[in-house]
């Protein structure tokens, strides 16, 4: 009985912790359809931490790419079937 608590409990936090990255991954896929609706000549501010960062559109979005593949890294991980 203690077991199947236990693996209850596991199965739980693992789905939380899936749905987050899922949230995270949706979010980085907003921000790189708004940042490629954009001029290239536009200016944006990076959020680094608790400061913002001004950069350029192609900056802001190779770095939200590479965040986007880090969590989708994380995600493949979490669920190797998919």
């Amino acid at each position: 009985m203690a077991t199947t608590l236990s693996s209850s409990s596991a199965a739980a936090a693992m789905a939380d912790s899936t749905q987050s990255l899922l949230k995270q991954v949706r979010s980085h896929e907003v921000s790189i359809a708004e940042l490629s609706a954009l001029s290239s000549s536009r200016t944006v501010y990076q959020k680094n931490g608790n400061i913002f960062f001004r950069t350029s559109v192609q900056q802001a979005t190779a770095s939200e790419k590479k965040q986007l593949d880090t969590l989708k890294a994380k995600l493949q991980k979490l669920n190797p079937a998919n």
